[in-house]
């Protein structure tokens, strides 16, 4: 039954992200371009998300467990350190140098273009050889991110 919940809840999340057009380099490049033609449209999506997941929050928090599992799975680090610092800046590098970042690229790669799906090896590459860097030995190995 998780992994049915889990599937629906990412699918809602692509079709959230190919409708805000996310998936969109050029649309999301034009948001994060300030100095010139400015697009505001995917801030109203960060509001919209922020406030669906604050309500969800809400709801959630007084919860001592799930309904499918047995405990909240939350991230137990709670101090900015050098591999948090360092990935989100190469995340952010490369959310505004190509437009994309891990979870619109995955549901961008449905439209077959060339330059998703090499981004897409890139982005796994990257993944791999972050693995083999002494950094990662300090980073957890399972993932306890949205986007991880």
């Amino acid at each position: 039954m998780q992994i049915i919940i889990a599937f629906f809840a990412g699918l809602l999340m692509s079709i959230g992200i190919a409708v805000s057009m996310m998936i969109d380099p050029a649309k999301v490049l034009g948001f994060l371009n300030l100095s010139g033609n400015w697009d505001p449209s995917l801030a109203l999506v960060m509001a919209a998300a922020l406030a669906v997941y604050s309500v969800g929050f809400r709801l959630v928090r007084g919860r001592s467990a799930p309904l499918m599992a047995e405990k909240f799975q939350l991230p137990s680090a709670s101090k900015i350190d050098k591999p948090i610092l360092i990935g989100a800046a190469v995340f952010g590098l490369g959310w505004g140098l190509v437009g994309y970042c891990p979870g619109p690229a995955i549901s961008a790669l449905s439209a077959g273009n060339t330059g998703t799906i090499g981004f897409v090896i890139a982005m796994i590459a990257g993944w791999y050889i972050a693995r083999k860097l002494p950094l990662a030995k300090v980073a957890p190995k399972k993932s306890t991110g949205c986007y991880s």
